[in-house]
């Protein structure tokens, strides 16, 4: 699953790649589905993915009426998406295609493992083409207020490659309401409340030096749904909870 926005300059170079991989390998892994879910944009970012989908019948493409934010798209895409495992990415493959084989391999080694995180902060994770130091500092500051506040646990929270089992999927964004970048945060912690098992794992990561986050408009934002995250997510399973024990009565 791929949320995009305003990626017609980067698109048609993922798209390319995403067609090797699945001539390449889509048969050995049992067939697989891609759905790219694109909010209103100012370029052809729409347009684009269409007439991709219109040649090839392993892409979906969902355009939304309303720009909400990464969170919302990413939630739309993944509970539209079938498949036993589903994964999100970031629409310029900052982290290399080949590394959904690795997630598949440790899914099949590992059966009780429900959501894997990628870490491009694991000592084996391949950095091919670094953040700027401002970035690389921020995203630091991000995870060690995370960890001090006792939110998240996990080493790089805001990777944007997920994989997760399809039940896991479902129960998880189900629930998810963030539209933010902070989405992320509230993702695992609502995995951890729901007993569901997360793990990390190494990748290798490119930075895209056309990254759409701003460093000072979505940082304040991200700060700012973070200091509310752990109350939201208390209240979310908090209502679940209820919710399943009146219908079990």
């Amino acid at each position: 699953m791929i949320p995009a926005w305003n990626e017609a300059r980067r698109l048609p170079a993922s798209l390319a790649h995403l067609t090797a991989f699945v001539a390449a390998r889509g048969a050995a892994m049992g067939g697989v589905e891609v759905v790219l879910v694109v909010e209103p944009c100012e370029d052809e970012t729409l347009a684009l993915a269409q007439a991709h989908a219109r040649e090839h019948a392993w892409l979906s493409v969902i355009g939304t009426p309303v720009h909400r934010g990464k969170g919302a798209a990413v939630r739309t895409g993944m509970l539209a998406a079938g498949g036993a495992l589903l994964i999100y990415m970031d629409a310029d493959l900052s982290v290399p295609l080949q590394e959904v084989e690795a997630f598949v391999a440790r899914f099949d080694a590992e059966p009780g493992l429900a959501v894997l995180v990628g870490n491009r902060a694991h000592a084996r994770s391949r950095i091919g083409r670094r953040q700027s130091f401002f970035r690389r500092s921020l995203g630091r500051m991000f995870n060690v207020l995370l960890k001090a506040a006792g939110i998240a646990s996990l080493g790089d929270t805001q990777c944007g490659f997920k994989a997760f089992r399809r039940d896991a999927a479902h129960a998880v964004f189900g629930l998810q309401e963030l539209d933010g970048f902070a989405f992320d945060v509230e993702v695992l912690l609502l995995a951890g409340g729901l007993g569901l098992r997360v793990e990390d794992h190494p990748v290798e990561w490119i930075n895209s030096p056309e990254s759409k986050l701003s460093i000072v408009r979505d940082s304040v934002g991200m700060l700012m749904d973070t200091v509310r995250v752990r109350a939201l997510v208390r209240r979310t399973l908090s209502r679940h909870r209820c919710e399943r024990g009146g219908a079990g009565a």
